[in-house]
């Protein structure tokens, strides 16, 4: 059983002995407080420890030794140290020797003071360039994983693919429909109660088929798919970054980007242009359903002007753009997922900043797009 520690006073001339013994460890700090605390020891006397008989000396121990030791200085109490065993003294003098470095002090800035506006300023101007830079270096990434599976094609997991395929588009199949169905709808009310002052009703058909094919067909669906297969990327790839399973495949060998974000890219890329088209052909139905209850056009009569009001490119410049979203679409939800860093509050808020910052970049495209096809002439 370890010795219990001991405090023995005695007197030796003019100087006080102070006799430390036993075992002086962790648990025993309490004991040892109040045996040092307890001392009487007049001011501006000289004091002798002698650490000969301690058998144990901790760092817990030593440092309520190092703590007498001040309150003797504070006392003007001059002492002497009679060092014991060279484990002994190690351990006393490392304690007693070792200063923590004092904290730096920081300026309290007041919140509307110069400097403070000067330092907001600055952060809300470098931090959007930060995050552009890491973007197109997240950019580059992917386009290189991209080539190596267009040069390796055997390095795609396919199986992976058409999971994602049948999540991101299958799924999506009734909320798109629905969606477009009821806006094909809207647009035959709104078109054919303003073109009614005009007695020209019939051209609500050109309205929906312009309207629908050329821009709402494909912004709508990219939208929902920015808000629902894109909020699922970030906050796949968000908890798969804080289960540490991101760092776990750098570990084995084995490239994040070609094995998550390249076929999530792909599955959009692919997906997209087949929901636009659906998209079309439900706007196209709500809007003959309403154009038939409403102006009285058939369905034959209904599918004849539309084939009059489609022109060459009424079609295609819906479906071109598909691609060119879907890739931005899947390129900003990936790179918010893995930008997730500390715990939950991480992934809320990076899932959100994905959504709209996709909605954001899909609207600029598309409106870069109408420009283009207005310079065209298509």
């Amino acid at each position: 059983m370890p010795t219990a520690p001991t405090v023995t006073v005695s007197q030796l001339k003019e100087d006080l002995i102070l006799c430390l013994s036993g075992e002086w460890r962790t648990f025993c700090l309490p004991e040892i407080k109040h045996k040092l605390s307890a001392l009487k020891l007049p001011q501006e006397s000289k004091v002798v420890i002698d650490l000969s008989s301690v058998d144990f000396l901790d760092t817990a121990s030593a440092y309520l030794l190092k703590k007498f030791l001040k309150k003797l200085k504070r006392l003007k109490i001059s002492y002497k140290i009679k060092e014991g065993s060279p484990t002994i003294m190690a351990t006393f003098h490392m304690v007693n020797e070792f200063t923590p470095s004092p904290e730096p002090r920081t300026e309290q800035t007041s919140r509307f003071s110069l400097i403070f506006l000067l330092n907001f300023l600055g952060k809300m101007a470098l931090e959007p360039l930060k995050t552009l830079l890491e973007a197109l270096s997240f950019l580059g990434e992917v386009t290189i994983g991209m080539i190596k599976i267009l040069i390796h094609p055997r390095r795609l997991r396919f199986i992976t693919l058409v999971d994602l395929i049948h999540k991101v588009g299958a799924s999506a199949l009734p909320i798109v429909g629905l969606i477009s169905f009821l806006i094909g709808v809207v647009l035959v009310y709104q078109g054919a109660d303003q073109l009614r002052r005009f007695g020209a009703e019939i051209f609500t058909i050109n309205l929906l088929a312009v309207s629908a094919l050329r821009e709402l067909g494909i912004l709508l669906t990219a939208i929902v798919v920015a808000g629902r297969s894109g909020s699922a990327y970030t906050a796949q790839l968000g908890f798969m970054k804080l289960n540490q399973e991101i760092d776990a495949l750098h570990v084995l060998g084995i490239d994040p980007i070609e094995v998550l974000v390249v076929p999530r890219i792909l599955a959009l890329l692919i997906v997209l242009p087949l929901l636009t088209f659906f998209a079309d052909i439900m706007a196209l139905i709500g809007g003959g359903i309403a154009t038939y209850f409403l102006i009285g056009v058939g369905p034959d009569d209904f599918a004849k002007h539309l084939l009059l009001s489609i022109g060459e490119w009424t079609f295609w410049t819906g479906i071109i753009k598909a691609p060119v979203f879907a890739f931005f679409i899947g390129l900003v939800a990936c790179f918010e997922g893995l930008r997730v860093s500390g715990g939950a509050e991480s992934v809320g808020k990076h899932t959100t900043q994905s959504v709209v910052e996709g909605i954001f970049l899909v609207i600029i495209f598309d409106a870069a797009f109408s420009i283009l096809f207005s310079v065209l002439g298509i």
